[in-house]
């Protein structure tokens, strides 16, 4: 005869295979997603100021400006970015067309804090970003002893959104602050200490990956 298990087998063998049983029922935990994000943008450059002589007179004129972000971003907080971009005649053609060519370049790593997507969704999607990298400012004239040619450490800060109308392309709309944190005795002919500040407002070309 083959003995059958008793009752207080079978309390224990249920009491062991519960708990596995519940963990495999279970549903899964949703896995955290991060997105790679290349955004390439244009808009305008305004608001500048700076003390390099020559260029003072006319760096608060709108100029077209254009670049591109390469950005990591969770799901949850947080982000990072690297961020370049190009201001072709920056310092525009100044007094009886002086400046005969100039140019910003920033090239910045930021932070980005964003509103987590468990609240947005796959609506807009606001955040904030700052960081710090380089503004290289170029200036050449009509008498090369006011050339520019100069290097800062520059602070970066701003704000926008960013929204998908697909899987794999969105847009972003930005605003960002831009001033430099270091001087140049050396490569700028300035009135004063080296200044230089702008604003950046910006639309880009969301691509997902």
């Amino acid at each position: 005869m083959v003995a059958l298990p008793g009752r207080g087998h079978i309390a224990r063998l249920t009491r062991h295979a519960l708990p596995g049983l519940l963990l495999l029922l279970a549903p899964a935990p949703a896995r955290a997603q991060t997105d790679f994000l290349i955004v390439p943008f244009f808009g305008l450059k305004f608001g500048g100021q700076t003390s390099i002589a020559i260029g003072e007179p006319t760096v608060g004129e709108k100029k077209l400006t254009f670049g591109v972000s390469t950005t990591v971003l969770g799901d949850k907080f947080l982000g990072v970015e690297a961020d370049i971009e190009q201001t072709p005649q920056f310092f525009g053609p100044g007094l009886q067309r002086t400046v005969s060519s100039s140019g910003v370049t920033t090239l910045t790593g930021n932070v980005i804090v964003a509103l987590p997507k468990a609240i947005t969704q796959e609506s807009l999607r606001p955040y904030v970003v700052a960081g710090v990298g380089l503004m290289h400012a170029r200036l050449s004239t009509q008498v090369s002893l006011l050339d520019t040619k100069s290097n800062l450490l520059g602070l970066d800060i701003g704000g926008g959104v960013i929204g998908f109308v697909s899987p794999r392309a969105g847009a972003r709309f930005e605003l960002r602050h831009f001033k430099n944190l270091t001087d140049d005795a050396t490569g700028a002919v300035t009135i004063g200490g080296t200044k230089l500040s702008f604003w950046r407002l910006t639309a880009g070309l969301v691509l997902r990956y």
